[in-house]
């Protein structure tokens, strides 16, 4: 019934539908195996892609040949760059999505993959022989063979539902768990443990009031997330609304928390410290009178709508009251309650950087069951198990990213080297290099590497080059401008300083005060650049020059740090025959058994001290 596959990828949510992609893209066979085929690609929370961080690490998934900026794109209802009054290392593209129309264009997607097969079953377990992923066991006791296993299994791995004080076995709402792996990795030596998130109640936009609300409209010139031009900026964008929670919502919520199963304490995992449940933030945040509510609509053809800000495991009938007392929701009808979800999770600790467990040879772990919370999250995790996945089978070399190349890299480097007692999140403050990480650079930084994989199309390279080259080009010229006392008037209209000589062009963009679009009006002869060259090779441009110094001392900072990712350790180090070191580092390195001195540096707990021994001993 079934041949022998290279990659079988287990569960069809964000990871699992990137590392089916990535895999067959590169040339592997690979079987999708999902509970339902109808919930590929499922928006199980909020229907939205990026934001702060994520937004990036979108953008980096596009370089390197992934799907979900083009998915986003495609289903977007709204766009809106994030901290746009900020620096360029913390903008951050977010688009609001069509939840319906996202899960139908990846599903699209991997069928019009060729090596992508399918199969709706629930696995059981993962077949092991000789110390190897074998392929896995079904719930009918269909055995499938394979040359690697992806484990993506999101919130369905012993899922338990809470609901007030009913609670039932649910990977998510209406959809069963998934039982007998998490039972298997255990007896295999594997350490588990069990983590919670929730999502809020979904409601009739019809019997909303939007008129008492705040409007929130998408950017006025939206942009996209993929660099490719195959797709483009919506033309029509959906608001989003604003309003608030109040303190008579408060009172009524309150009356549910001896009910709650977070508070009565028949929730046993650790949920997410950024974003927490209503109850919680009441509770830690009793001198609030509000918190905000963010009204979004799930698509462009329906009127359900997503109450971002309110994830909520009360019971229903407390959800209904207090929901009815938030401005603008005094006629809401709900389509169904929040809930909070329990569910098994593996400390990513026991994986080596290219997602690959370190027990078991050719099984990955990717996304939630590596304790990570958000799509874009378990998305790039996605990418870089499937492709391990096929470079280990076909004999090629281990593709990882380091801190200084993506935020990718972060992430994983965080995971593998500290691990994670809650759901890991990203945000820009975990990457030391966010200068070099900006939204507008991925493709600069990674498409190359894309297209060395065998992912990145070569088009995609070249549009990349094209880029990279006008950049240049454009920066020479204004550096080649001068300027003198004629553009004095305009610079008195912009609060800038005038200027006594003549001067480069260039010199007055590193001026806070002014941007490029307002340098190249000082003079008509100056206004030729904006209609030779496009947005985003200006923004491009200005940021190299705005940011010069800055962006050359974290790439210098990059390059000393690299230099410890060089010095590789073996993975038989004894560091027990090392009497000097930490008893906690001794510890944490024999845990983590870190491949290079920069990755054990970067281990919780491993002294600069403890670097500085093992130094020491790789020399001798």
């Amino acid at each position: 019934m079934f041949t022998k596959y290279d990659v079988i990828v287990v569960g069809g949510g964000h990871a699992g539908c990137e590392a089916a992609h990535a895999a067959a893209h590169m040339g592997s066979s690979v079987l999708l195996v999902t509970m339902n085929m109808n919930t590929i690609a499922q928006m199980s929370c909020n229907p939205a892609m990026g934001g702060v961080a994520k937004g990036q690490i979108v953008r980096e998934i596009d370089a390197l040949g992934g799907m979900s900026g083009i998915i986003a794109d495609r289903s977007m209802i709204q766009f809106r760059m994030l901290n746009r009054s900020k620096g360029p290392a913390m903008w951050s593209p977010r688009t609001q999505n069509d939840r319906m129309k996202f899960a139908e264009e990846w599903r699209i997607a991997l069928e019009q993959t060729p090596n992508v097969d399918f199969w709706q079953e629930m696995v059981s377990s993962i077949l092991v022989k000789n110390g190897k992923a074998a392929g896995v066991r079904t719930a009918m006791g269909i055995e499938i063979e394979a040359d690697s296993v992806v484990l993506t299994n999101g919130t369905f791995l012993n899922g338990i539902i809470h609901i007030g004080e009913k609670q039932f076995g649910g990977g998510r709402t209406a959809e069963r768990p998934a039982k007998g792996i998490t039972e298997q990795l255990v007896g295999l030596g594997f350490e588990a443990g069990r983590m919670k998130t929730g999502t809020p109640p979904r409601v009739d936009g019809r019997s909303l009031d939007y008129s008492v609300m705040e409007e929130q409209e998408g950017d006025e010139k939206p942009s996209k997330f993929s660099f490719l031009p195959e797709t483009s900026p919506p033309a029509n964008q959906r608001s989003c609304h604003i309003t608030y929670t109040n303190p008579e919502v408060h009172s009524i919520l309150e009356t549910g928390f001896d009910r709650s199963p977070m508070f009565n304490g028949r929730i046993q995992g650790v949920g997410p410290r950024y974003c927490p449940s209503i109850e919680d933030k009441i509770n830690r945040f009793a001198e609030r009178d509000r918190h905000q509510i963010f009204v979004e609509p799930e698509g462009w053809n329906t009127v359900e709508v997503y109450v971002n800000g309110f994830s909520t495991s009360l019971p229903e009938e407390v959800q209904y009251k207090a929901l009815k007392k938030i401005k603008g929701f005094e006629q809401v009808k709900m389509f169904r309650p929040g809930y909070a979800i329990e569910y098994d999770y593996f400390p990513p600790t026991q994986l080596s950087l290219t997602l690959e467990t370190r027990l078991i040879e050719n099984l990955y772990f990717a996304g939630q069951i590596n304790g990570t919370t958000g799509y874009e999250e378990a998305a790039c995790q996605g990418l870089i198990a499937g492709i391990n996945a096929h470079n280990k089978i076909h004999g090629k070399s281990a593709f990882t990213l380091s801190r200084s190349e993506a935020y990718i890299g972060v992430l994983i480097d965080d995971l593998i080297n500290k691990g994670t007692e809650e759901p890991y999140r990203m945000f820009t403050s975990r990457a030391e290099f966010r200068i070099l990480l900006r939204q507008d650079n991925a493709d600069l930084r990674l498409t190359k590497k894309g297209y060395q994989l065998g992912l990145a199309s070569e088009s995609r390279l070249q549009l990349m080059q094209e880029k990279d080259d006008a950049v240049d080009r454009l920066i020479s010229e204004l550096n080649d401008e001068r300027v003198d006392q004629t553009v004095n008037d305009k610079l008195e209209e912009l609060g800038s300083s005038t200027i006594t000589q003549k001067i480069p062009l260039i010199s007055l963009l590193k001026r806070p005060e002014i941007n490029i679009r307002q340098l190249l009006s000082l003079s008509d002869h100056l206004t030729r650049y904006t209609s030779k060259y496009s947005e985003e090779i200006l923004d491009q441009s200005e940021i190299q020059i705005k940011y010069h110094s800055y962006i050359q001392k974290e790439e210098e900072l990059a390059r000393k740090m690299s230099s410890l990712d060089k010095v590789k350790i073996h993975t038989t180090f004894d560091y027990e025959g090392i009497s000097s070191l930490s008893a906690e580092g001794k510890e944490k390195l024999k845990k983590v058994r870190p491949e290079t001195l920069g990755q054990a540096s970067r281990i919780s707990g491993v002294s600069p001290a403890d670097i500085s021994i093992i130094m020491v001993h790789i020399g001798r």
